[in-house]
């Protein structure tokens, strides 16, 4: 959630970096329900201060002895009736602007940093670096992940169709043996890195999604429980967040590591027809996840050592990939500045999106209300938080199929897994 101050005293600044992000946002309407209730609060206390004034005055007279039915008394009695029947008048509508505000504020995306290139869509996102190169497979033939696994008997998405809809899949044999060991072995390299694990619930009230973005914009991409106030998690992002919402931390503790290994839900709302084959866009996949809780000054250098986590697990496994700053237009909701790790697919001749880090800053702890505590200052101040994909199992197994797809039809297991599966090939 953005500052409502920032937006009130800083409007074209706002309205600038708005700009710069798909969709369009209008804040006027913002300041202009934030002047009405500025005012109405203006007059709501002084004429609180006028009635507390009354108060005393009737109560000293009656004390110094003044008849409590003079006539004096009463005229401020009936000021003071008259100043209630105001005030009466004045809070709920107050309540209802400041309500509206919050619901208009909700609806604003995060405002881009001055590091993240501003362009239109994906095609203006930045390439930062790349790595791997020698490790892209030079086998001409190399069959989808789908059918090379199809084929292997380790996927199978026909009776995963069968038992739910599109958009599922099965892993069988040693396909399930093969996520199982990316999971513990993501999850140990975390570890070793210095994060927390958690296993996190499943299900999530609304008030989790709306702390980290996810709604009131976005309900059409998650999966809601018909009797409930529970969703299913698009991320692990969400419930871990919000083991912290509404609390007060101590300086001393930050910075926090989490890292989560869960079951992920989406609907994929939008993208009909894109990706109908395979382990890239699912309903239901498997993913390791990384939240951090840091100090304001040092955020942007956290998400630079988030990206570096994510990349260790790349690295680790011998898969190419990229790295790629993206632009205001392509940016997440909640997100400053986002860098995707795109790893290298040969059957589409292309990086596709493996992981996704981000700095909210202090947009996520404002809905969330996080905040921490200096030992020996007065106040509080918002945590930064950031997240990022350590990494997607799904997308991970299926650069592992084509990545190290042999010429007979086999697949290497990278050597970093092979203490994981007991093996060395499929």
């Amino acid at each position: 959630m953005l500052d409502i101050k920032q937006i009130r005293e800083n409007p074209q600044l706002v309205q600038e970096r708005l700009n710069g992000r798909s969709g369009n946002y209008d804040i006027q309407p913002i300041l202009e329900l934030d002047k009405q209730q500025r005012e109405l609060e203006m007059s709501r206390s002084q004429l609180q201060a006028r009635s507390n004034e009354i108060g005393k005055l009737v109560g000293q007279k009656i004390k110094s002895g003044v008849n409590p039915q003079d006539p004096e008394i009463q005229a401020l009695r009936d000021e003071g009736n008259s100043i209630k029947a105001q005030l009466s008048e004045l809070e709920p509508k107050e309540k209802e602007l400041k309500a509206e505000i919050n619901r208009l504020v909700l609806a604003l995306p995060n405002l881009p940093s001055d590091s993240t290139p501003v362009g239109k869509n994906e095609e203006n996102n930045v390439e930062v670096r790349r790595w791997g190169d020698e490790y892209i497979p030079q086998n001409p033939n190399i069959l989808p992940h789908w059918e090379i696994g199809e084929k292997l008997g380790i996927l199978n998405f026909e009776r995963a169709v069968k038992v739910a809809q599109s958009r599922f899949t099965s892993l069988i044999g040693a396909g399930a043996a093969l996520e199982r060991a990316l999971i513990q072995f993501m999850l140990d390299r975390q570890i070793q890195a210095g994060y927390i694990e958690v296993s996190p619930p499943l299900l999530v009230n609304t008030d989790s999604l709306t702390a980290t973005g996810q709604l009131p914009k976005f309900a059409e991409e998650s999966f809601k429980c018909a009797d409930d106030d529970l969703w299913l998690i698009p991320t692990a992002e969400v419930p871990v967040t919000n083991l912290y919402r509404g609390e007060i931390l101590a300086a001393e503790d930050l910075p926090i590591y989490h890292c989560a290994y869960t079951p992920c839900f989406r609907r994929e709302a939008g993208s009909y027809g894109r990706d109908m084959r395979g382990l890239i866009r699912l309903h239901q996949f498997n993913k390791v996840e990384l939240v951090k809780f840091v100090q304001p000054e040092t955020s942007f250098d956290e998400l630079e050592k988030l990206v570096g986590n994510a990349e260790a697990i790349l690295q680790a496994l011998k898969l190419p990939y990229r790295v790629v700053n993206l632009c205001t237009g392509d940016l997440g909701f909640s997100s400053t500045k986002t860098y995707d790790l795109e790893v290298w697919l040969p059957s589409a001749g292309k990086y596709r999106e493996i992981s996704s880090c981000s700095n909210f800053v202090d947009f996520q702890a404002r809905r969330a209300d996080i905040r921490f505590k200096e030992a020996g200052k007065k106040g509080t101040q918002f945590v930064h938080t950031l997240n990022g994909s350590g990494l997607a199992i799904g997308r991970t197994m299926a650069a592992v199929l084509e990545n190290y797809q042999q010429p007979d039809g086999t697949i290497l297991i990278p050597e970093a897994l092979q203490t994981y599966l007991g093996r060395e090939v499929l």
